[in-house]
């Protein structure tokens, strides 16, 4: 697994994102400061990229919602990256409100953007969580799926 990547964006998420403090406005600088938290430059690098592809998903137009039920199939390509847990993670939140289709599609989008050959519950619960954060209208989204990630509870049942 790809856990490098994912630890520097819990490592950012909790230092910077989740409080108060605002992040370097100089890249240099937090690149220097990951460095220095013992993260490998090339992890760095792929973890920044991550987030620069995120915002730049964020603020295009996505997908349109539709008006009535629907059932996503996965692709292939997602079955085989995205283990069955991970992918029933998704099916539940988008039940329970917490993804809206558009959501769903950039979590699955930023799923496979790691790289990983194989992503599991865990990566998948921050990508939902640092998709969810920066969605406007999806704070209570962004609360629920904040408690499913620290907490210790399983998200859902099989």
């Amino acid at each position: 697994m790809n856990e490098n990547i994912v630890d520097v964006l819990i490592y950012l998420y909790e230092n910077y994102m989740e409080g108060d403090i605002t992040p370097p406005q100089d890249q240099s600088e937090l690149r220097d400061e990951l460095d220095q938290a013992g993260f490998p430059v090339q992890d760095i690098e792929r973890a920044l990229q991550w987030l620069d592809e995120l915002a730049e998903h964020q603020s295009s137009p996505g997908v349109r919602a539709s008006t009535g039920p629907s059932f996503r199939c996965f692709s292939e390509q997602e079955v085989q990256r995205l283990d069955t847990d991970a992918r029933g993670l998704v099916m539940f939140l988008e039940q329970n409100d917490i993804l809206d289709q558009e959501s769903r599609e950039l979590v699955i989008e930023r799923a496979l953007a790691l790289d990983a050959p194989e992503i599991g519950v865990e990566e998948l619960k921050w990508v939902v969580l640092l998709v969810l954060m920066n969605r406007p209208g999806r704070e209570t989204a962004f609360a629920h799926m904040e408690d499913l990630v620290f907490s210790d509870i399983p998200a859902y049942l099989h």
